[in-house]
């Protein structure tokens, strides 16, 4: 089990550097670039290295929300039902 664990871990980290590297040079350093260049073949549109993050912030607060709506949604059903029980 242990060496699963790490090799997920390894996979995830070799990912995340790479997400990383990407992200940066799409929206640090290619605008250093010429536009003529290649490299600019590699990348979307720079206004996307705004909207995609932001599209990633919404859906995972998002889903955050829901999440702990429905989590108080179901404790608070539980509690009813327990004190419903309790008074029968």
């Amino acid at each position: 089990m242990g060496g699963s664990d790490r090799a997920l871990g390894g996979a995830m980290l070799l990912a995340a550097s790479f997400v990383f590297t990407y992200y940066t040079t799409w929206a640090m350093l290619l605008p250093f670039f010429d536009s003529s260049n290649p490299i600019h073949d590699w990348f979307p549109a720079r206004e996307w290295a705004v909207r995609l993050p932001a599209f990633i912030l919404v859906v995972g607060l998002s889903a955050i929300g829901l999440f702990l709506g429905s989590t108080m949604l179901k404790e608070s059903r539980k509690k009813a039902e327990q004190a419903k029980m309790r008074t029968a």
